[in-house]
């Protein structure tokens, strides 16, 4: 058996993952994977619903062993779902674009100093 280099939570469904390449973030970002979280509609309590990011130690190329929330807000405090995250990928402008299928939309995230 191999341990895996990042455990994600039962349920959250990582639908699409891309590895940072743009220089619009700051340059920690830079070679780190960002996660769209999709999820599971039939559980009581909502896993998933994210972006997440997956920080490396780029002296070695290996991840840091744990993701951290990167865009959230996808359910509501009752409970519901607003949104569900599905493809992701880094624009030409360094920006993070992800497909949303619960409302059809393409969100962009962009960096601002």
């Amino acid at each position: 058996m191999l341990v895996p280099d990042v455990l994600v939570q039962a349920h959250s469904a990582t639908l699409n993952l891309c590895f940072y390449s743009g220089s619009q973030f700051p340059a920690e970002h830079r070679g780190d994977i960002f996660a769209a979280f999709h999820s599971s509609w039939n559980r009581e309590r909502h896993t998933g619903y994210k972006i997440a990011r997956v920080p490396f130690d780029h002296s070695t190329d290996k991840a840091l062993g744990e993701y951290e929330d990167f865009v959230t807000g996808f359910v509501t405090p009752q409970g519901n779902a607003r949104g569900r995250p599905v493809g992701i990928t880094v624009s030409k402008y360094g920006s993070l674009l992800f497909s949303d299928d619960g409302n059809n939309t393409i969100w962009r995230v962009s960096y601002g100093k």
